[in-house]
């Protein structure tokens, strides 16, 4: 097998397939899948050039133990590509829109936010080194391509970021229950970073200090709360709304 980094499931090796084919060296696929789906993930490997390998599922466990991989797992070269915070403001040309992340160390939320981030155009996506899951292939798989999309920056002490942040310019937003106001009646149609805790924990102190307000989803049924993940759907959407929904080019935005 090559080396390399492992990425699986068909939304993850698909989307590396139409973003970056030349990274991808291996296509290991279930032989005994015989679906349109498979025929037309491995047609378009074998198009971008990609070697295949025919294997059988126990061989597939073996090589990612415990994960669903749908008969599919790609070998692609090189780690994600790290990039700097400030480069990525200097090259915006619009408002910067920025998620931070305190505290979330589970690898299906972070995927599922990540996926969240990349469609409402989020140009970065930062969390602290000490509490968060860096990039694993169950976030990749999760994020459907996100990962290869959206800058996921681990930065060594979150509050010194928000703080970078707020002397650029940017409204720094936590989103807490216990908020002082609702997201919607605020202005977040100029530059913003969004801040989420985990599930359960919330913010911790010194980020909590460290946001400019406090701001709550409001809720109109049983449940309390929401997941991280989907607070962070909602909480984009809302930004996202706010600036218009003016659509992007594809993924150029946050590359400077």
């Amino acid at each position: 097998m090559a080396k390399g980094r492992l990425i699986y499931g068909f939304h993850a090796v698909t989307a590396k397939l139409k973003q970056d084919a030349d990274a991808v060296l291996e296509l290991h696929s279930d032989a005994s899948r015989d679906d349109p789906r498979m025929r037309g993930l491995v047609t378009a490997a074998k198009e971008a050039g990609v070697r295949i390998v025919a294997s059988v599922g126990h061989r597939l466990d073996q090589m990612l133990p415990g994960a669903k991989h749908q008969g599919v797992i790609a070998v692609v070269e090189g780690e994600v590509r790290a990039m700097d915070l400030e480069d990525i403001l200097d090259g915006l040309d619009e408002p910067a829109l920025i998620l931070a992340l305190d505290g979330v160390t589970d690898p299906h939320n972070l995927g599922a936010c990540l996926r969240s981030a990349d469609a409402m155009g989020v140009h970065a996506v930062v969390a602290p080194k000490d509490r968060a899951v860096g990039i694993t292939p169950v976030v990749e798989k999760v994020a459907s391509g996100a990962v290869e999309t959206v800058p996921y920056l681990m930065v060594t002490n979150l509050a010194r970021t928000l703080e970078m942040l707020q002397e650029r310019g940017t409204f720094v937003v936590g989103l807490a229950g216990e908020g002082e106001a609702d997201l919607p009646t605020l202005d977040l149609s100029g530059a913003l970073t969004l801040v989420l805790g985990a599930e359960g924990a919330g913010l911790r102190r010194l980020t909590r200090e460290r946001c400019d307000t406090l701001a709550r989803i409001p809720m109109f049924g049983a449940v309390e709360s929401l997941n991280v993940s989907v607070a962070t759907g909602v909480s984009l959407y809302e930004a996202r709304r706010q600036r218009g929904l003016a659509p992007l080019a594809p993924r150029e935005r946050g590359r400077g």
